[in-house]
């Protein structure tokens, strides 16, 4: 058996001003969760961080917009990212946020070491300039059109159409988008700029090393965008901003200035992966997935974010080897994948917050089970184009796939074995070849779809799987041990153990898409212990003030991705039905709450 590996599991940092929506778990939640659940089976050392980005200026703009603090809107909804993603079951190793000390130390201390180092310079740059409001503008309050694809709504940081990162003063008609009569004017400030003309050729070197492994879309942005950048001279980054709510720049003279939140943000991955070592009272065991050479980093994010994980963030770890490792100058790992997905719209049509066309996780988690939710988006996921969340696909594939093949398989067949065979899964004399080739077929499914999960193929790790849930179902068809228990009770046996074996293969294939009826599965076969760990909110104190965060303990967790040892003989419990079939009319329903007011409602745990 090999070593384990090292996986770390880092998914981007959701912006704490609303509610979670189902384009954050296909962009990013999901497709980490299911990839860091298969390697806690596959033995592998996990660790998977993230946690409420609680500085950026959309918490800002919540804020302004209802009249109250910025630090009074980022807590309500991390609160609420807490509960929707525990009831979700997105299991990090630890869920945080940015606003912890731990996190401004550590973001502080990059800086430091940026600057000392000579990858960062200081230089004035043209921003806008609200004369209504007396300040700069931050980027994310500024909007006009993208001088680059001529998008009419690009940000003043990044345009959402075609992908590029922005100079808000060369936006055409740019303008405040909390007040668009306001007069905007350019003016001067002086800030700290990460100079990535310094690592331009060592960040071409590391994606031509990559580029057989990420997928073509990540390739293909990186490359144009490191190359225009070494053709035109690549810029240096503003590295400051004109803030008063954020990570305070660590010199005198820099007061209402902060760390961009893009890099402070990103740094958030080596922060809670220190504060997960800290709160396990093993304040180094983050440095095996740092700077263990072995060790794997994954980053999970949405195509949006690509420039800052596959440009920026290698460029800042470049810049830090040996950070808080006694003076040892190892190179700190850099991501090793970036499997960005693209986005997820509903009905056709892209997600808006401001018209009210979302579909809010609280919600959905409210009407239906988690398990069915993780699966519809699973099967969707935007992994090389854009797809879409219909409640006419909804219905279909939890119905006709998860209810009628998986669960229904199920079903039948422990009820069948727990009533036909007093309990117990049958003993049996000899399987006929029929039942000894469905057993290796999906005992070879194992490795198949193992090898499509390394590889960060989910969706197609789950349609092969579910290919393989059809051949049980067709082979059921064939032996028939419904009639058989009538006039060959041990043909019956042989075929109902065959199936017994099979179906416990594929609760492991499927156990990191669906952990909760999984697990329900597991004991309705007899085992004891938990496939996965648990997962808690926890309450940890610093100095001046405490804060919550999810946290997942993998001591409990006794599930293996290895092929089924189910032993004739063994005590069945009492089954019940996996999933719950969902009625026709929640598809005008649902429809209809599109566009219409939200209102937040209690998240039940």
């Amino acid at each position: 058996m090999s070593e384990p590996k090292h996986i770390h599991v880092s998914v981007a940092w959701p912006y704490a001003n609303g509610d979670l929506h189902v384009g954050h778990l296909a962009g990013a939640y999901l497709p980490a969760d299911i990839f860091a659940r298969y390697h806690r089976l596959r033995g592998n050392k996990v660790l998977m961080v993230s946690g409420s980005d609680s500085h950026g200026t959309p918490i800002s703009m919540e804020a302004d917009r209802r009249g109250v603090e910025p630090r009074e809107v980022f807590e309500h909804y991390h609160r609420r990212f807490l509960l929707t993603q525990l009831k979700l079951g997105i299991s990090y190793n630890l869920f945080s946020h940015t606003d912890t000390e731990n996190h401004h130390r550590i973001v502080q201390d990059l800086f430091l070491m940026l600057l000392e180092r000579g990858y960062l310079y200081k230089d004035t740059q043209r921003l806008l300039y609200s004369e209504k409001e007396n300040r700069f503008l931050p980027d994310r309050f500024v909007e006009g059109t993208c001088y680059i694809c001529g998008y009419e709504s690009a940000r003043g940081d990044q345009c959402d159409n075609c992908g590029n990162l922005m100079d808000a003063t060369k936006l055409i008609n740019p303008r405040n988008r909390g007040n668009p009569e306001d007069r905007l004017i350019v003016r001067e400030s002086e800030h700290f700029f990460l100079d990535l003309s310094k690592t331009s050729g060592d960040l071409l070197e590391y994606l031509e090393g990559n580029q057989g492994r990420w997928r073509p879309n990540v390739v293909n942005f990186t490359r144009n965008l490191i190359q225009q950048g070494v053709e035109e001279g690549l810029r240096g980054r503003a590295y400051t901003r004109d803030l008063d709510w954020g990570v305070s720049v660590p010199l005198e003279g820099w007061d209402n200035k902060c760390i961009y939140v893009w890099f402070e943000a990103v740094n958030g991955y080596l922060t809670a992966s220190v504060e997960w070592a800290i709160h396990r009272d093993e304040p180094d065991a983050w440095k095996a997935w740092w700077y263990n050479p072995d060790a794997e980093t994954y980053y999970f994010i949405g195509k949006d974010n690509i420039p800052f994980h596959t440009v920026i963030w290698p460029a800042q770890l470049m810049g830090i080897s040996g950070l808080y490792n006694d003076g040892d100058d190892t190179p700190i790992n850099l991501p090793y994948d970036v499997p960005a997905n693209e986005f997820m719209n509903i009905e056709g049509k892209q997600f808006s917050k401001s018209r009210n066309w979302a579909i809010w996780v609280p919600d959905i988690l409210a009407r239906y089970q988690a398990d069915a939710l993780r699966y519809y988006v699973a099967r969707s996921f935007p992994e090389s184009a854009d797809t879409d969340f219909s409640w006419d696909g909804f219905y279909n594939r939890v119905n006709n796939e998860l209810v009628a093949a998986w669960g229904n398989l199920v079903n039948r067949m422990l009820g069948f074995a727990y009533k036909r065979f007093d309990g117990q899964v049958p003993t049996y004399d000899q399987l006929t070849e029929t039942d000894a080739a469905i057993i290796a077929r999906v005992e070879r499914g194992l490795d198949e779809i193992g090898a499509l999960l390394d590889r960060v193929r989910l969706k197609e790790a789950l349609e092969q799987t579910m290919g393989i849930v059809r051949e049980a179902n067709a082979y059921l068809d064939r032996r028939e041990p419904w009639k058989t228990i009538k006039t060959d009770p041990a043909d019956a046996a042989r075929s109902v153990y065959a199936i017994l074996r099979v179906i416990d293969n594929l609760k492991i294939m499927l156990a990191p898409f669906l952990p909760f009826s999984s697990q329900s599965l597991h004991e309705y076969l007899g085992y004891d212990g938990q496939l996965f760990g648990d997962l808690t909110i926890q309450t940890f104190h610093e100095e001046t003030r405490s804060h919550e965060a999810l946290v997942y303990d993998e001591t409990t967790a006794s599930g293996r991705w290895q092929i089924s040892q189910l032993q004739p003989g063994q005590a069945l419990r009492q089954p019940s039905a996996l999933f719950t079939k969902l009625e026709p009319d929640i598809v005008e329903q649902e429809r209809s709450y599109l566009g219409q007011p939200h209102a937040e409602t209690p998240i039940e745990v």
